[in-house]
């Protein structure tokens, strides 16, 4: 299964490239699935929609969840909220979409096409199930439950009460779940393609989105220029903006391996028709394009270390920020984080230093000589 994730600077018509780039795979006969939060410019005949509702999924999801811990709050003495009260709070948003990739996924389209949130709200989103997913270990660690039997022995002695069965029930639920999605998130077959619509604001927006992409180990497959005017017009007005878009169309091609042209209608688009008129480069029919391997180079016969390398497009040295905690490296580029394990071999390490060369973070660890017996 592919699946093309679709995101871009707010505004630059995310939605139509996501319905387009669906309706052109159907016409090529590939089976296709589209999520999306919003109304759609067509009726993307042969394309399996579905509409993203956090509204219905944050309902649904409350009152499931008062079920399951029903005892605990009838313990409480707490007031059950019926479905007719309940609003979406923050962040339901980003949970509906989780859980729509993660059952259209399990029905196995050939293409899965996802209108995502702009770049910042999606990159967030897109973090949430590795971030929940440890979360949840450090706090419910797993291998506890083996003492369930034990916890009522426990209770007496810790004199305060021990969690529930439901609750360690929940968060396997919940592991399960993210593990769902974020294997989908993960998988090789899965691309971001960028839609902006060429211009200074545009330009710093995806040079970020693709930092962003970079440091969570995702493949960026194209960016899509989006709504360009023609390139001749005897209007001088006119003329201004087009060749400030062509500016920047230039640069985008000297940034990034692959830029897709979808020129302005004139008008906004409607109707399957339309969106045939727009169908984006080439199409996700092709090999996937592969995320940034961050691999590990021995150079123990060189200078007696491994070295870590971590491919991170644009970022700058004043952004960078290196913390080692454990078996887990906590890693601050610009406005974004990240917790990751280290890779087994770096765990026997300790790290010795760090440099940013050509958009690519190298970082020097040693071998500590106690885990790296040698012989004489």
């Amino acid at each position: 299964m592919r699946t093309v994730l679709v995101t871009g600077p707010g505004g630059a018509g995310r939605t139509t490239v996501a319905a387009a780039t669906a309706l052109a795979a159907a016409r090529r006969g590939t089976r296709v699935t589209l999520l999306t939060p919003d109304r759609l410019p067509g009726d993307l005949a042969g394309v399996t929609v579905r509409r993203i509702d956090a509204a219905a999924h944050f309902r649904a999801e409350l009152l499931a969840f008062q079920d399951r811990a029903g005892a605990a709050l009838d313990l409480l003495g707490a007031s059950r909220l019926d479905a007719e009260e309940l609003t979406e709070l923050p962040g339901a948003e980003q949970f509906a979409l989780l859980s729509a990739v993660r059952e259209a996924a399990a029905e196995e389209p050939g293409l899965l096409v996802v209108d995502l949130p702009p770049a910042d709200r999606a990159l967030a989103t897109l973090a949430l199930p590795e971030q929940l997913r440890r979360y949840l270990r450090r706090l419910l660690p797993p291998e506890r439950q083996a003492a369930r039997s034990l916890r009522p022995v426990l209770a007496q002695l810790a004199g305060v009460p021990m969690p529930a069965q439901w609750l360690y029930e929940t968060a396997a639920r919940w592991d399960l779940e993210l593990a769902a999605v974020q294997a989908v998130i993960e998988d090789p077959g899965t691309t971001v393609r960028l839609v902006a619509e060429p211009g200074p604001a545009a330009t710093d927006a995806l040079r970020t989105a693709r930092l962003g992409l970079a440091v969570h180990g995702l493949a960026l497959d194209a960016v899509v220029a989006n709504r360009l005017l023609p390139a001749e017009t005897p209007d001088p007005w006119l003329a201004g903006l087009v060749a400030q878009q062509r500016k920047h169309l230039a640069e985008l091609a000297d940034d990034y391996p692959a830029v897709w042209e979808v020129a302005h209608l004139g008008r906004d688009p409607r109707g399957d028709d339309d969106l045939e008129l727009l169908g984006p480069g080439s199409g996700p029919d092709g090999p996937p394009a592969a995320a940034p391997r961050w691999t590990v180079t021995d150079r123990l016969d060189q200078d007696d270390v491994l070295v870590w390398s971590l491919p991170l497009p644009g970022a700058v040295k004043d952004g960078l920020a290196l913390v080692r905690r454990g078996d887990e490296l906590l890693l601050t580029v610009g406005p974004f984080r990240r917790i990751v394990p280290l890779p087994s071999a770096l765990r026997r390490c300790t790290v010795t230093g760090a440099g940013l060369h050509d958009g690519v973070l190298e970082i020097r660890c040693a071998p500590d000589p106690g885990l790296w017996p040698r012989g004489g």
